[in-house]
């Protein structure tokens, strides 16, 4: 048997090859409070919670009062009423899964379809591959990438179950015109559901908020993540929905079998009480006033950031952020090498693909941690743009671009694939380089597709 201290040791030593989880210099996967004994709180609640099941909340009542009052506090926070239901999920994709299900069951409709901005979370992409609804994908405004009410409208038909809007996207940081499009879904029957996974808890507090929540009349569901703005570990999200009628489908029960009847009000049976209850002990701690200080810190921290970046030659922000995400563009440098030299100076700022009207950018998720360090993000920003330009170009020769351009992800084997990978510096046991630039433009020159069975094979190669 290893000892408990050798374990936690070992543990610690896997941790520190990871990017930092605190201090704000990971801009992407991670929120950071900066409150402190935060952590802590969470971890004692988890841990105080972590072995009972949410499978049946009439043998654990604790974990039904719990997610009875998550629930409540999001709803009240986002214009709920007195008839507002819902559910704690396990992430934004969960609760997104969620509302496509329940829209979907509610109708019976053949080739049922969901309406979506083009900048709408692939997480409803991917609830269509699952529950086999089509997605019908709209272009938004090429400058502002807000989605175009009137297009969305004219693509909504007879087999809409759902449209879908954005508070905000996650690509660019903006909110969709919710109350035309919530208007035109009521008056069509058609459920209305805001994606507000990472921007329900700011929102809120800010001054200048685009209207986006229950307030705005024909919004039947909102999904919000509490382990991004709210500051909860891992693991917590909520979907709301207007009314208990609109969730029902979303329920499942299973009695055709000898065992117990099973009941689930997730796309998950056993689920460990420690995430609610360490949302639930957050979300306590912090209190509302607590969260809009938080709030108007992030948002604050984005202006500045934002307005930084609009003073470097050679850079452009990406639409008008409503909220605490920036993306931000260069014809005058290449920004895959912007970010290979950020992450030389201990700062990971994520890379996103051209698509349609969004040039190749850099996106950064800002977070209350990041106050009074915009200068030095700042300073560094403008360093690695100056070393970007004076860098050589990634060098990619134009055939082997042209080449990848061309191929058919259907038409390859694994074999072929595996090989591809390795020229792209994806293999070699599956470590990364240092420098992705490379990696990233060649990526870039592959079509969705095929960059998507790439993407695919190399995921299991991490995992084999």
């Amino acid at each position: 048997m290893t000892s408990a201290d050798d374990v936690l040791a070992e543990l610690a030593a896997l941790r520190a090859g990871d990017l930092p989880t605190h201090g704000g210099r990971t801009l992407a996967y991670v929120y950071d409070s900066a409150v402190p004994g935060l952590d802590d709180l969470a971890a004692r609640a988890h841990a105080l919670a972590s072995s009972v099941n949410g499978l049946d909340p009439t043998a654990f009542p604790s974990l039904l009062r719990l997610e009875n009052d998550v629930v409540a506090t999001a709803a009240r926070l986002l214009g709920g009423t007195s008839e507002t239901v819902g559910t704690v999920t396990s992430g934004g994709t969960e609760s997104c899964l969620l509302a496509v299900l329940a829209a979907r069951d509610a109708r019976s409709v053949e080739s049922p379809s969901i309406v979506l901005p083009e900048t709408a979370h692939a997480a409803f992409h991917k609830a269509a591959h699952y529950f086999g609804v089509r997605v019908v994908a709209v272009p938004v405004d090429p400058k502002t990438f807000r989605a175009d009410p009137a297009a969305v409208i004219a693509a909504i038909d007879d087999t809409t179950v759902l449209v879908v809007v954005s508070a905000p996207s996650y690509a660019h940081g903006v909110v969709d015109p919710v109350p035309p499009i919530a208007a035109a879904c009521l008056e069509r029957g058609v459920r209305c559901h805001v994606d507000a996974c990472i921007g329900g808890w700011v929102l809120p507090f800010a001054p200048d908020a685009p209207p986006f929540d229950f307030s705005v009349p024909g919004v039947t569901s909102i999904s919000v993540d509490l382990h991004k703005y709210a500051y909860c570990p891992k693991g917590t999200s909520v979907l709301l929905h207007a009314n208990a009628d609109l969730r029902r489908p979303q329920y499942f029960a299973g009695a055709a079998w000898p065992g117990y009847t099973m009941l689930n009000s997730t796309t998950q049976s056993t689920r460990s009480g420690g995430p609610v209850a360490a949302a639930w002990a957050v979300l306590r701690h912090i209190g509302d006033d607590g969260y809009r200080t938080l709030a108007l810190t992030a948002l604050e921290s984005t202006r500045v950031i934002r307005e930084g970046i609009e003073s470097i030659d050679g850079l452009r922000v990406l639409g008008e952020p409503d909220s605490t995400l920036v993306a931000f563009a260069s014809e005058d440098v290449d920004v895959f090498v912007v970010a290979d030299e950020m992450r030389a100076r201990n700062w990971y700022v994520q890379p996103q693909f051209a698509h349609r009207s969004s040039p190749a950018n850099l996106h950064l998720t800002v977070t209350a941690a990041n106050a009074g360090a915009e200068a030095g993000f700042l300073a560094d920003l403008r360093a690695s743009v100056d070393a970007a330009r004076a860098a050589e170009p990634v060098d990619v020769p134009a055939e082997v671009v042209a080449f990848v351009e061309a191929l058919d992800p259907d038409a390859l084997t694994p074999q072929e694939f595996a090989g591809l990978l390795a020229a792209a510096g994806l293999g070699g046991g599956a470590v990364l380089p240092e420098r992705m630039a490379t990696v990233n433009t060649l990526l870039a020159a592959a079509r969705p597709p095929l960059r998507e069975r790439l993407l695919v094979e190399f995921l299991g190669m991490l995992y084999s």
